[in-house]
């Protein structure tokens, strides 16, 4: 073969396409699956990663890649990911509701099936937990000394790790929960004690601004939810909203959506405009990962983007109500409201993003903490992915 019918072969990548393959592995995909969901050879995004590491990465301009072809290949790629979590669920639905050590135990039977930081995610447990527990089996230490109480010393250590781990964001409830789940015991009395001896405390919420644009003459639908943010089962009501992150390249904008039945945010999109297609995207997203059965209630406030054609032309098409609140009531939806204030707390406040890529890649990384990790005191203290898998293991125990 010649060369030039050789380079027509050879698939031409844009920068841009690079960067979107780079930035899933660097979330937590598997590049094995980021790789075959892409349709390119492993080695070829290893490349990339380690290109974009010492930052030599180069994109090609004589094929580029569409930003629809983008959106596809990051959809299909979470996708992909959501189908492995789902495989996991399946084969671990009889340790779902165990402790901790037998939780540990199932993730080292199955380290060669499924990577090890997707399967704690999915059982709603600690990577470094894991690790910690692995180590000390081999070094035949246990977990507190002789079986009892822990020095305030080594207790304060623990302390600090979890408050490391999440960067800050957890309080003193959340410290003691995330303790107890590792397997150390210990009073809640005593954690909110050293916490507030040693000065270690959660972020303080701040009020940020709305952006919700009202001022327009598009058609308003009604208020089905009514503040009912406690549906029974999974897919029956979403919620939507969006907020602003402040670059250096100008604000980006991030619309979610949230099942409110574990509050797991099952769909989100990040763009530099307010226009239509970042809800309908956000929409998009969430309706590939859970294509939930028609009737399915999807709230918002009464913003222009929410009551555009376009974004209502979309819920029809899949089937789905439009519920909004009424003007000038956040309460009406607060789940939401309540996102936003802890990504922004625990995560953003205070940090400067001299790029769009940067905040993005913040933003997706703290969001894959939230479903995965971050404990919710609506949810009883676990993480959104948790408290559905437990509400599946439960169905599936009723059925059998």
């Amino acid at each position: 073969m010649s060369k030039k019918s050789q380079d027509q072969h050879r698939a031409r990548y844009t920068l841009e396409f690079k960067l979107e393959a780079v930035r899933l592995v660097k979330a937590g995909q598997e590049a094995s699956v980021t790789a075959r969901v892409l349709g390119m050879p492993k080695q070829t995004l290893s490349n990339w990663v380690r290109l974009a590491e010492k930052g030599e990465l180069q994109g090609a301009g004589d094929r580029p890649v569409s930003a629809e072809q983008m959106e596809l290949a990051r959809l299909r790629a979470e996708l992909a990911r959501v189908k492995m979590e789902r495989d996991i669920l399946k084969k671990a639905n009889g340790v779902l509701r165990e402790g901790i050590t037998v939780k540990y135990a199932w993730i080292a039977k199955n380290k060669t099936a499924w990577p090890v930081t997707m399967t704690c995610e999915v059982l709603g447990v600690s990577t470094s937990g894991y690790f910690e527990h692995q180590r000390r089996r081999q070094t035949s230490q246990p977990s507190q000394p002789g079986g009892g109480r822990l020095s305030n010393e080594a207790l304060v250590a623990h302390i600090r790790a979890i408050h490391a781990e999440v960067k800050g964001e957890y309080g003193w409830p959340r410290v003691w929960k995330e303790l107890l789940a590792r397997g150390i015991r210990v009073g809640k009395a005593r954690v909110q004690r050293l916490m507030h001896t040693h000065g270690i405390k959660a972020r303080s919420k701040r009020k940020f601004v709305v952006t919700t644009d009202s001022k327009h003459d598009l058609p308003i639908a009604e208020n089905l939810v009514a503040r009912d943010f406690t549906p029974t089962a999974p897919d029956r009501v979403w919620t939507s909203d969006i907020t602003y992150i402040a670059t250096d390249e100008g604000w980006l904008y991030l619309a979610a959506v949230i099942d409110l039945f574990s509050r797991q945010v099952v769909g989100w999109s990040m763009q530099p405009h307010m226009q239509a297609s970042l809800v309908t995207d956000a929409l998009r997203m969430a309706w590939f990962r859970r294509h939930p059965a028609p009737g399915l209630i999807f709230h918002s406030d009464r913003g222009s983007q929410y009551c555009s054609h376009t974004f209502q032309d979309a819920l029809a098409s899949y089937g789905m109500l439009s519920s909004m609140s009424r003007k000038g009531n956040c309460w009406d939806n607060a789940p939401t409201e309540s996102l936003w204030g802890s990504l922004k707390v625990g995560r953003l406040y205070g940090k400067k993003f001299a790029t769009q890529r940067e905040a993005m890649d913040e933003v997706i990384d703290w969001l894959t903490f939230y479903n995965h990790r971050r404990l919710h005191s609506t949810l009883g203290y676990v993480s959104p992915m948790r408290f559905e898998a437990n509400w599946h293991a439960g169905q599936a125990r009723k059925a059998a």
